[in-house]
């Protein structure tokens, strides 16, 4: 849809100067963009009243020509009705093509080289401007898009003008039955998706928003970090094979430091340094953000990183920790919950909100700390890892008891 449109009469310039006879114009302006138009009607340039774009009625044959100029003025918006009725892009050169009687050229606009097109330029900017798990993302979502338009309308491709509401309420049905997507799964992908979208509608190729009126609210999931005795049984338990001790010890150390998994997959030994302080801290970018975090190293980490120092793995890639799988380290997971007696689903990434709420948060650390020690942008975000615990609720109020005994 065009952001502004404008319609105006007026009679041509002469260089000659003087009120010679004059051919009135008509200028068509959509989003700065304009074209002029002859309207083969003329008029002396004393009659032309510029207020109203019009002719003075005293004047002869004021009437045929004003009525020729209102006549033109509702044309124009017919065309402009016109090509919103028919999808086409809403421009100045559209408006007096469709008006001297020619047609448009179509020009098709398909929805698999857009998002192509969009994904090999994010390629080219990884590192700078983006990171590799955005790609990553992206490129997820681009193939869910192409397997989403086989199964549903065995087609390759489609033209971003036929994309409506009904389009998006398959696509979501789709992931939700075919794909076995949870519903926040499925928003996190259609917002990627609405990304292309509105990228097409900027380029003015798409002029109706199929996602208007379409809900894209997530489910609030409950997220409940380890408590400090889970975290202690975590940490005594004796296991009998490596395998689970090695998982073990890298999600002790995310619940110590609060990196997700990738960062401390990729976490290399340049990126512990001697602080300001004179104590160890970690300095690392965010794989998924490219944000810094800057973290003091707590005792217990560190003794897990002295503990693998010398493991072939990381001595090799010149790693910090020698980390498995995502998928395996969460199957592992599941069993040292079981093991531990801890009665939750033990994600990797429950680790990341331990440290927020149960190492940090609960111990009297600011939540802007926390947010600059996890490579938060905004407090938001942070505020939606750290739930504040009943122990840190208690505490607060204590110091308020005295006042309103």
């Amino acid at each position: 849809m065009e952001r502004s449109f404008g319609l105006l009469f007026y009679p041509k310039k002469d260089s000659r100067g003087g009120n010679r006879t004059r051919y009135i114009y008509m200028r068509i302006t959509v989003d700065g963009l304009n074209c002029h138009i002859s309207t083969k009607k003329q008029c002396n340039p004393k009659h032309w009243n510029t207020g109203i774009g019009r002719v003075n009625v005293k004047a002869e044959g004021s009437k045929e020509i004003n009525d020729e100029l209102d006549l033109l003025y509702r044309k124009v918006y017919e065309m402009k009705k016109v090509l919103a009725e028919n999808n086409d892009p809403i421009t100045a050169e559209n408006i007096k093509t469709l008006l001297m009687g020619g047609s448009l050229k179509k020009t098709r606009y398909m929805l698999m080289e857009i998002f192509k097109k969009h994904n090999d330029q994010m390629a080219a900017l990884v590192g700078r401007e983006y990171a590799a798990g955005t790609l990553e993302r992206y490129n997820t979502s681009m193939k869910h898009t192409l397997s989403f338009l086989q199964y549903r309308y065995n087609i390759l491709d489609i033209d971003v003008r036929d994309l409506d509401y009904e389009f998006l309420s398959e696509y979501e049905f789709w992931f939700k039955t075919v794909r076995k997507c949870e519903h926040n799964s499925t928003i996190k992908y259609l917002a990627n998706f609405r990304k292309i979208i509105n990228r097409c509608i900027r380029n003015g190729w798409l002029l109706r928003d199929p996602f208007l009126g379409f809900k894209m609210n997530k489910h609030e999931i409950e997220k409940t970090p380890l408590t400090p005795l889970e975290l202690q049984a975590l940490k005594d338990k004796q296991f009998e094979t490596t395998r689970l001790a090695v998982v073990r010890d890298i999600f002790l150390f995310s619940c110590y430091s609060g990196l997700a998994y990738a960062d401390v997959k990729k976490l290399n030994r340049s990126e512990l340094i001697i602080g300001m302080d004179g104590e160890k801290w970690l300095i690392t970018k965010r794989q998924k953000t490219d944000t810094t975090s800057r973290i003091p190293l707590l005792p217990a980490a560190l003794k897990i990183i002295d503990q693998y120092s010398n493991h072939p793995q990381c001595v090799l890639d010149n790693r910090v920790l020698p980390v498995l799988s995502n998928q395996k380290m969460n199957a592992y997971l599941k069993e040292i919950a079981e093991l531990c007696g801890i009665n939750k689903y033990l994600t990797f990434h429950i680790a990341r909100h331990t440290f927020a709420t149960t190492v940090t948060l609960s111990n009297g650390v600011p939540i802007e700390t926390v947010a600059k020690m996890l490579g938060h942008r905004n407090l938001k975000t942070t505020q939606h890892y750290a739930k504040i615990l009943d122990i840190k609720i208690s505490q607060d109020m204590k110091s308020i008891m005295n006042k309103f005994l």
